[in-house]
């Protein structure tokens, strides 16, 4: 009797347990388990309509949580989202998902936190916080350390791999995206440290040491440029200077400062704009202003080409530059076969390979229409053409025109001989042209070639 008593013992503890868990697995039927929230309003032990009011009463006072380190760093209320809410959805959604006959699992897990089923958001009111938001970390991110990618630098007279930085700044636009993304989603709560700015390229990385290994080499180039029958270097720390690297990782050239040098090389030579000097007949070296016979660095097509030169490490010697022009940058503007003309001397000399192959007075233009001073040419030779102006028109034999505007060099028989040279420019000069004795205009005229240059100072 006493041992079937001890055997009712066990039985009985088991049968009361197995009403409790039972007790309690069919109440959760209906009813939240412990430790369970929605919307970070506890629900724990509320049946479906008694969660549904107290969400209903406190729903206002939901937020939006941006975590910093699991710590609040700002609440956002739902209501300024322009957030509404399925209250009625969410609790019987959650009541059905959760299982009763494991209520007891619930008092030893972390509380069970469920997002309020979202009905709708305000885009306006989404996108005014997602502004504010940006500039609140903006200045967050002052206060914190920038990460950096590992990059080419010039250190120390060449170019070397700068390590990368882990910083902890955020990545703003990444965040505000993944922000709006969870409000759409319905979703309560979002970390920045999850947006942490992680450095892309490493000093370990095998396209950048590629990369480095490129620059180096381009940084050897040697380019010479031939202006004016003169070498022009680009000095290689200006090359190196123009260095850098595209999206994809390729070396290339800054096109502004490769541009700037162009430009600026240009500016120092182009003889459309800078006088030419020049060792006259009577007077020594003369500077004589720009002309029709002159060229300009190309400075688009030559900054195109020069970049194109430099990347392909071959580099270049002698090369004379895109122009345009009526002259070439690769001699000396003037040779030793040109033709000379002394406004003050009034005189003219032909040289024909450094030689006076002829000269004579000549009468230029009188004051009030004054000969041009400049490096001109002739650009074309005509014989019997007659010359025309407004008040004026004149036929000549021999006509050699050296600038876009009527003024050139042609035989002048209704001059007096005796009146060539002197002073006589100055009363019965001409309209700008070089009035030449017509003997001597008529061996000039078969002497010279179409181009020969033509200085006159």
């Amino acid at each position: 009797m006493k041992r079937k008593s001890l055997l009712l013992v066990p039985l009985i503890m088991v049968l009361v347990i197995v009403s409790i868990y039972s007790y309690f697995a069919i109440t959760y039927q209906n009813k939240f388990l412990p430790n369970t929230k929605i919307g970070q309003i506890d629900v724990s032990q509320l049946s479906r309509k008694q969660a549904e009011k107290k969400l209903k009463d406190n729903i206002h006072e939901n937020e939006f949580v941006i975590l910093d380190n699991d710590k609040t760093w700002k609440a956002i209320p739902k209501q300024q989202l322009g957030i509404t809410f399925d209250v009625n959805k969410t609790v019987s959604d959650t009541i059905a998902k959760q299982n009763p006959w494991l209520w007891f699992m619930n008092y030893v897990n972390q509380p069970k936190n469920v997002p309020i089923v979202m009905t709708d958001y305000n885009k306006d009111e989404l996108t005014k916080q997602s502004n504010a938001l940006k500039t609140a970390l903006t200045n967050f991110n002052k206060e914190r350390t920038p990460t950096k990618n590992a990059k080419i630098e010039m250190k120390d007279g060449s170019f070397q791999i700068t390590d990368e930085v882990a910083g902890n700044s955020i990545d703003v636009n990444k965040f505000i995206s993944a922000f709006e993304s969870h409000v759409k989603e319905g979703k309560g709560s979002i970390n920045l440290e999850s947006y942490v700015q992680k450095p892309t390229v490493l000093a370990t990385d095998t396209q950048l040491k590629k990369e480095l290994a490129d620059i180096n080499k381009l940084t050897e180039v040697n380019a010479t440029y031939l202006i004016n029958g003169q070498k022009v270097a680009i000095p290689k720390e200006t090359i190196a200077s123009w260095l850098t690297t595209n999206d994809k990782g390729d070396v290339t050239l800054n096109q502004d400062l490769v541009k700037e040098y162009v430009t600026q090389l240009g500016q120092q030579y182009n003889t459309s704009t800078n006088p030419t000097k020049f060792n006259s007949t009577k007077r020594g070296e003369v500077s004589v202003p720009a002309g029709s016979y002159s060229w300009t660095i190309a400075t688009d097509s030559e900054t195109e080409q020069l970049t194109k030169l430099i990347l392909s490490g071959k580099g270049f010697t002698d090369r004379v530059p895109a122009y345009q022009g009526s002259a070439t940058p690769e001699s000396a503007l003037l040779s030793n076969t040109y033709i000379e003309v002394d406004l003050q001397a009034q005189h003219m000399w032909y040289y024909k390979d450094g030689k006076v192959a002829l000269d004579t007075d000549i009468i230029s233009g009188k004051p009030s229409t004054p000969t041009p001073s400049g490096v001109f040419y002739v650009w074309n030779k005509k014989r019997n053409e007659t010359l025309r102006g407004e008040d004026y028109a004149s036929p000549v034999d021999y006509w050699m025109p050296i600038d876009w505007t009527g003024v050139g060099i042609h035989d002048s028989p209704w001059q007096n001989a005796n009146a060539y040279g002197g002073t006589s420019y100055t009363t019965v000069g001409s309209h700008g042209c070089i009035n030449t004795p017509p003997d001597v205009c008529a061996k000039l005229f078969n002497m010279i070639d179409v181009g020969v240059p033509v200085v006159i100072f």
